[in-house]
């Protein structure tokens, strides 16, 4: 398929500024494969439409502060620093995008912190944004950690227009996250309140747990019209024994699998048997999913509301059938549910 087919008007007023005040709340748009039947609900009424024992696959990943602001050494020039991944712990070596880019080179120092609590130094160009830096930094991990915290900033998409706050800390983070090393929050999963968690456990759903770090790549856009020539960043991901067991038990009983989010179905399809089972294993992931797909694990998928031509969308296609999801993201515009990061919810069955 070509990357204009997964082009449709979006009213920018449809993307979602802010989270609602209770996270099941947001509408959930029910998609059958089966019947093409598209139905209006709310999130918390997701557990309706499964059964004891089915299980619901979640990633859980923690965003953690990514988006910095220093300033550069002499010319004190003000630079947005966005930290990708860890490349050394020990070094405290960095891989992170700068921006403006043209004025950050090789030997640079940056600083941050009204007081310069922190200084790095660029040591590396990766690509024309791309830097790696190195924080000089002489005491242990703990307070380092402490320091990022404090000067980072969660990494609120560009399409947000406003700056993060406090709830965000809290919002933009869904209730199981465990394991820190994601700059973008695996959205589906926003939605899932404790209590909701709770509720869906007591019907007899189970959950199990994967890990993807979301990288920037999941939003980068695609500039190539024939969509077998993307190429998509890789993000590290584990799948462990216990989500396993979790998922091959409900497999082979007969039960339904739910991925809750497109990261979590990216995982799993990462990492399966010839019996189409689910298998232990722990490394990076480039894959790009796009139709026509078969997918190995999965027989329900819950996602958000996606911008055109983007990676996302064209998953959701990939499992839905391109016309229905199509036909879905119309009615949701006529409809105005609300899109992207801080929107609602589709559960595709």
């Amino acid at each position: 398929m070509k990357l204009s087919q997964f082009k449709f008007d979006l009213p920018l007023n449809l993307i979602a500024q802010n989270p609602l005040k209770r996270r099941e709340d947001s509408r959930l748009m029910v998609v059958n494969r089966k019947t093409g039947e598209i139905k209006d609900h709310y999130f918390h009424e997701i557990m309706d439409f499964f059964n004891d024992k089915d299980v619901f696959v979640v990633n859980n990943t923690k965003v953690f502060p990514a988006r910095m602001y220093g300033r550069k050494e002499k010319t004190g020039a003000k630079i947005e620093v966005f930290l990708l991944r860890e490349l050394n712990r020990p070094n405290r070596l960095w891989d992170v995008i700068v921006d403006p880019a043209r004025k950050i080179r090789v030997g640079n120092k940056l600083y941050f912190g009204d007081n310069d609590e922190l200084v790095a130094e660029v040591i590396d160009n990766t690509t024309s944004r791309g830097r790696t830096i190195k924080f000089l930094w002489d005491e242990n991990e703990e307070s380092f950690r402490k320091m990022l915290d404090f000067l980072g900033e969660t990494p609120l998409p560009k399409y947000i227009k406003r700056k993060p706050d406090e709830t965000d800390k809290e919002r933009y983070q869904t209730v199981y996250a465990k394991y820190e090393g994601a700059v973008a929050a695996p959205t589906a999963g926003l939605h899932f309140s404790r209590e909701l968690i709770k509720r869906c456990e007591i019907k007899g759903i189970r959950f199990s747990e994967v890990t993807l770090h979301t990288g920037l790549g999941t939003f980068r856009p695609i500039e190539v019209e024939d969509l077998s020539k993307h190429k998509m960043d890789a993000e590290y991901y584990r799948i462990d024994d216990t989500a396993c067991r979790i998922v091959n038990k409900a497999k082979t009983d007969g039960h339904r699998i739910c991925s809750i989010g497109t990261t979590t179905m990216r995982a799993m399809e990462s990492s399966f048997t010839a019996e189409k089972l689910l298998k232990p294993s722990e490394g990076w992931t480039n894959m790009f999913i796009h139709p026509p797909y078969d997918f190995n694990i999965a027989d329900a998928l819950v996602t958000n509301f996606h911008l055109p031509k983007t990676s996302l969308l064209i998953m959701a296609c990939a499992f839905a059938g391109y016309d229905l999801m199509m036909e879905a993201y119309q009615k949701a515009i006529k409809d105005k549910y609300r899109f992207f990061t801080y929107g609602d919810a589709m559960l595709i069955i």
